[in-house]
């Protein structure tokens, strides 16, 4: 029996708040569902602005606890969708302690757990040790209503051990919720990530942002994506500047073709890879 899932994601521009935000996102959900999806996922801190553009602690006000009132809104929705979602949101676990965070929610609206971005940048435009402490969970990998899902959340897309680490654990598709600008890392987008899905052999979603926010200069370029295990873009990518809900067929059949053709977690050699893990 084939294994065609249909996945969503959303790039969207920021409404200027927080509910009408919410209000976009549950509208976007819908209409995925409406096209026939089974899972999606939303950018990074998908409620707010890109805050991490300044150094304020005015934005600590965006965190909330996970789960918490946004995961369990959601959750609702879920449930009456029937639809598995990966929420990135801000999470606070205690006062102080701050984390950029991604929820995942089945199909039933049960939720699953929770992936804290582990690799935390810190430069100029890109402020988020500012908010954000480094992840403390691992590498998760979620059985869900489609399949086993991971979460790796944008500047940890740099790092290869992570989704390594991911493949490890099981994952078939794995979603990289990001806001990340036109002129730093563009030439990169198209290729760490097809790059990652051919040496890890599962799916990924790509998601970022768009348009240009009132808190600094950094032109969020869109163009999210999914991407096959041979590294091929699945019906292409979104808009460099303008929203857009995308909704693609994913084969996850093709996962075992290619793991049969390349057999690379048959031919690694962790034995020869200790070095790699000193400080």
């Amino acid at each position: 029996m084939s294994r065609v899932i249909r996945a969503a994601l959303v790039q969207a521009k920021w409404t200027g708040d927080k509910e009408s935000m919410i209000k976009a996102h549950e509208d976007y959900l819908r209409s995925a569902a409406e096209q026939g999806a089974k899972v999606m996922c939303f950018q990074e801190l998908f409620y707010g602005p890109y805050f991490c553009q300044v150094q304020d602690p005015v934005y600590y006000e965006y965190a909330e606890a996970v789960p918490g009132p946004t995961v369990e809104r959601f959750q609702a929705l879920c449930a009456e969708l029937g639809v598995v979602l990966v929420l990135p949101v801000y999470e606070q676990e205690q006062p102080g302690v701050l984390y950029n965070t991604a929820a995942v929610i089945d199909a039933d609206g049960s939720y699953l757990g929770k992936y804290r971005k582990t690799h935390i940048p810190h430069t100029t435009g890109f402020w988020e040790k500012f908010y954000f402490r480094p992840g403390n969970l691992g590498y998760p990998v979620f059985d869900t209503a489609v399949g086993r899902v991971g979460v790796y959340i944008c500047y940890d897309r740099h790092f290869p051990e992570g989704w390594r680490a991911l493949g490890l654990n099981g994952a078939e598709l794995v979603f990289n919720p990001s806001a990340t600008s036109r002129g730093l890392s563009n030439y990169l987008w198209k290729l760490e990530q097809p790059a990652a899905a051919v040496a890890n052999e599962y799916f990924i979603g790509a998601i970022n942002r768009v348009g240009i926010e009132d808190l600094g200069d950094d032109d969020f370029y869109g163009t999210s994506y999914f991407v096959d295990p041979e590294g091929k873009f699945v019906g292409g990518t979104a808009d460099p500047h303008e929203p857009e809900l995308m909704v693609r067929d994913l084969d996850l059949d093709l996962l075992t073709t290619v793991r049969n053709r390349w057999a690379f977690y048959r031919d690694r050699r962790p034995d020869q890879y200790g070095d790699l893990t000193a400080p």
